[in-house]
């Protein structure tokens, strides 16, 4: 996708949206849902949008719902309550619909990557969980992103929790043993892994403990709108390994 240093956006009539970088978290005015990274800002009227949203086209279509068109709606369309069906979240500004199936996608989401590479290994975005959410311990509905070896997996939702209860603590100036807590929030996977490796297979846990130390990074800055090696560094300064 090509990255204009300065757009129009027809949110924003009033005046043209100037690229720029942040590694601090900021609120989308198009979606109303977290950024970090590159975002368009209009710098007289403090209005930020995701480049996600900005350069989001009119029509889309997703590898996980290949019989639906999307449709960008810039408000949440009918009078019902409208929840992405990636992340779970409510939707409450930008979002991508189909009207045939009722589907509905913040554009972070319907941009979000279906393989994530933090140089040594991937992670698999999954319309549904395989195995338990490491986090929440659930298998409830929504994406989640999932170590090759399918034993470490994520809710989006979960990390979006994460990132949200992470920031409030920071930045709301918490308790640090608030902060503490959050940090330590996402247990050692350890333990978990050696009931899916025999005693023999050391080499495959101690992988996948590599991957629970930077998976949450990663799929982060890819919910937060830009999936980069820099901004997954960022990130790293808001939440735990």
């Amino acid at each position: 996708m090509k990255i204009d240093k300065e757009m129009p956006h027809p949110s924003h009539p009033q005046h043209k949206l100037q690229l720029e970088y942040t590694e601090i978290p900021f609120n989308c005015d198009g979606c109303k849902e977290a950024g970090i990274g590159l975002k368009y800002r209009c710098q007289q009227c403090e209005f930020d949008l995701h480049k996600a949203c900005a350069q989001a086209p009119q029509l889309m279509v997703h590898p996980f719902y290949k019989k639906c068109e999307f449709r960008l709606y810039h408000r949440p369309p009918g009078t019902l309550a409208r929840i992405c069906d990636a992340c779970r979240n409510d939707v409450v500004g930008f979002v991508y619909h189909c009207e045939g199936c009722g589907f509905d996608l913040h554009p972070c989401c319907a941009n979000l990557p279906q393989v994530l590479d933090d140089g040594e290994r991937n992670l698999y975005l999954s319309l549904k969980l395989s195995s338990s959410c490491h986090r929440c311990g659930g298998k409830g509905p929504g994406w989640s992103y999932r170590s090759e070896c399918k034993n470490y997996n994520l809710h989006v939702s979960c990390v979006k929790e994460l990132l949200k209860e992470s920031w409030q603590a920071m930045y709301l100036n918490a308790d640090k043993n608030r902060v503490r807590e959050m940090q330590t929030r996402i247990p050692s996977l350890r333990g978990t892994l050696q009931n899916h490796h025999s005693r023999g297979k050391v080499g495959k846990v101690q992988k996948c403990c590599q991957i629970a130390a930077g998976a949450v990074r990663i799929i982060a800055s890819a919910i937060l709108g830009d999936p980069t090696a820099i901004i997954a560094a960022a990130v790293g300064g808001f939440i735990s390994k």
